[in-house]
């Protein structure tokens, strides 16, 4: 069983910082990232990285935020900075089993970061 344990979310000030974490049980990862979903809003893609290294962003994080990932601890990371108002959503960790048959995607339950001062 693929199990996704999140945490670092919370109550920010605008222009803070936090840091969240993301430790996938189970099996290897092809890539990994965060999506963020807020009330009303469909669930968008923040960053993802792949066991190689390659990383991609949302234009809106570009500069403030920094997807890394641990391969052998089967873990990622979002470090946000410059967070903004607009930043508050539930983000969600994923990881993927890519193969030549199907993706397979794996969530998180998600943790709540909320910017605002």
């Amino acid at each position: 069983q693929v199990q996704l344990a999140e945490s670092g979310g919370g109550l920010v000030q605008p222009g803070g910082s936090l840091r969240l974490s993301c430790a996938a049980s189970g099996r290897f990862f092809n890539a990994m990232g965060w999506y963020r979903q807020a009330p009303g809003k469909q669930r968008d893609l923040v960053a993802t990285i792949t066991s190689s290294g390659a990383t991609n962003y949302a234009d809106s994080v570009k500069g403030r935020f920094t997807i890394s990932r641990e391969n052998a601890k089967n873990t990622v990371y979002l470090q946000m900075n410059s967070l903004k108002p607009e930043d508050t959503a539930v983000y969600y960790c994923n990881a993927k089993i890519e193969t030549i048959a199907r993706s397979m995607d794996y969530w998180g339950q998600g943790t709540q970061v909320t910017v605002s001062s």
